[in-house]
Formats: C-alpha cells, sequence, structure tokens
C-alpha cells in the first residue's frame, strides 16, 4: 500500500467485478488502437490500464459532447469531487471504483488523473482556438503527457527516463492526433495549430474552416510534424535507456503512431 490511497478496492465481491467489466467495456468497446499494446501487459497492469483508459475516455466523452460549455464545465468538477472521493478510499463511480487497487499497488499520482481533468477543461470551455504555443505546449501535457505518466507507472517502470519518455512520447502521439483530426474538430469549432505558427505561415484568421481553407494550411502542418518527428525520435532514445521489456507497450504504440505520421505526411 502506498500513501497515495488510503484502502484498497473496497465493495462486494460481485460490485469489484462489475467496476471492472465496466471498464473492460469501455476498452473494447471504443476501438482505441491502444486495445492490443494494452493486451501485452500481465493481467493486473493490463487491468489498471483499463481503468485509465476509461477514466480518459469518459472525461474525454463530457468535453466533446454536444452540451452547453457550463454543462460540460461541471461534468468536469464532479470528476474533480469523485477524485477526492476516490483518493480518500470511498469512490462511487464504477470506473473509479476500479481505479482503486490500480491506485494503491502502482503508485498512480493524483497529480496526473487532475492534470488530464485540466486538459478536458480547456475544451469544455471552448479555449482551444489557434493557441499560444505555450498553451498547445501545455494541452500536450496535459491531455497525453499525464496519460504518459500514469502508463509508465502501471507499465512497470516509472524512473526519471520513463517519465521523461511519457511526456516526450506524449507530445508526439497529441500532435499525430491533432494533424489527424483537424477535420473532425474544425465540427466542434476547434483548431489546436499554435497561433504563432499560423501567423509565420501568413495565416490570419483563427477560424477553423477558414484556415483549413488557406493555401499555406500544409506548411503549417508540416512544421509540427517535424515537431512530432522529433518527439518520436527522442523517444525511441529514451525507451532504449529504460527497462524495454515493461515498456513494450509504449514502443508498439509509439510505431503505430509514427506509421500514421508518416501517412499523414504522404497526404499532405
Amino acid at each position: 500500500m502506498t500513501a497515495n490511497v488510503q484502502v484498497s478496492l473496497s465493495g462486494s465481491p460481485s460490485e469489484i467485478a462489475a467496476a471492472r467489466a465496466h471498464v473492460r467495456d469501455v476498452v473494447e468497446g471504443s476501438g482505441t488502437s491502444f486495445y492490443w499494446a494494452m493486451r501485452l501487459l500481465a493481467p493486473e497492469r493490463r487491468e489498471a490500464m483499463y481503468a485509465v483508459y476509461a477514466f480518459c475516455r469518459e472525461v474525454d466523452d463530457i468535453a466533446d459532447a454536444d452540451a452547453p460549455p457550463a454543462q460540460k464545465v461541471k461534468g468536469i468538477e464532479d470528476w474533480r469531487s469523485e477524485l477526492e472521493r476516490l483518493f480518500a478510499g470511498d469512490p462511487t463511480y464504477p470506473t473509479s471504483r476500479a481505479l482503486l487497487d490500480p491506485i494503491a499497488t502502482f503508485d498512480l499520482p493524483k497529480e496526473e488523473f487532475i492534470a488530464v481533468l485540466d486538459g478536458m477543461a480547456m475544451d469544455a470551455a471552448e479555449t482551444m482556438v489557434a493557441p499560444s504555443m505555450e498553451d498547445f505546449l501545455l494541452y500536450c501535457r496535459r491531455v497525453a503527457g499525464s496519460v504518459g505518466m500514469l502508463s509508465v507507472h502501471a507499465f512497470g517502470d516509472a524512473g526519471d527516463k520513463a517519465k521523461r519518455l511519457a511526456i516526450v512520447q506524449g507530445e508526439a502521439l497529441q500532435i499525430t492526433n491533432i494533424l489527424r483530426d483537424l477535420g473532425e474538430d474544425a465540427k466542434r469549432g476547434r483548431l489546436y495549430l499554435p497561433r504563432e505558427s499560423l501567423n509565420e505561415a501568413g495565416i490570419n484568421s483563427t477560424d477553423p474552416h477558414e484556415v483549413l481553407k488557406h493555401p499555406a494550411l500544409p506548411k503549417v502542418c508540416a512544421k509540427l510534424a517535424e515537431l512530432a518527428e522529433l518527439r518520436f525520435r527522442e523517444s525511441r532514445e529514451l525507451i532504449a535507456d529504460c527497462d524495454t521489456r515493461a515498456l513494450k507497450p509504449a514502443s508498439v504504440i509509439l510505431e503505430a503512431y509514427y506509421r500514421l505520421l508518416l501517412r499523414l505526411k504522404v497526404a499532405a
């Protein structure tokens, strides 16, 4: 038991089984590309990652919902309250019930769960329209780096280099996601491309649909793709200096996303 959480997983055997079944259903029903990487893990670590993924999926669904911003912000604030209950050992949501044992077993940091919520709050408040580069990188750290930090704990290597990997690879994956989802994000009124990059390319508009039609858009995307490639390269170097067996899922995810980035570059 760590100091991170006060008690181990509580509830009747049927409640515990239901919580674990719930997070497995979330993962399996999501069609996530992370599924097969998670399947590489030993059962206890796999269950931990299922619970982490389900948490991220559920708060992301709040931020992406077709609802007024105030309602989305409230949903995220409700999860903040649930995190307090979770780390006090008295969770009420199925996903947080499934998280309680992994938090105790693998020392999953509370601050990283909070960081995920902070990132989702940026989406829920509809502030992600041509953010500054500083906010862009902060967003990547919150929504992806935090997941990486939780993951390396669950994978079994939470050393300094593995933690650096979590941040670097998280940035690479998130940039790739942003480049892939430009059209889908525009439909939600979002534009994650940094304002400085747009201005440098001569794009003065911040309207998502106008930016997507601008002839200089490929230049902006190419520059971000270069940044992602640098982060992928650094990630490979970091993995080589870590417990490569423990971080095998990270390697699988890295290579899958790197291939996606290459396809996006060809299609641009």
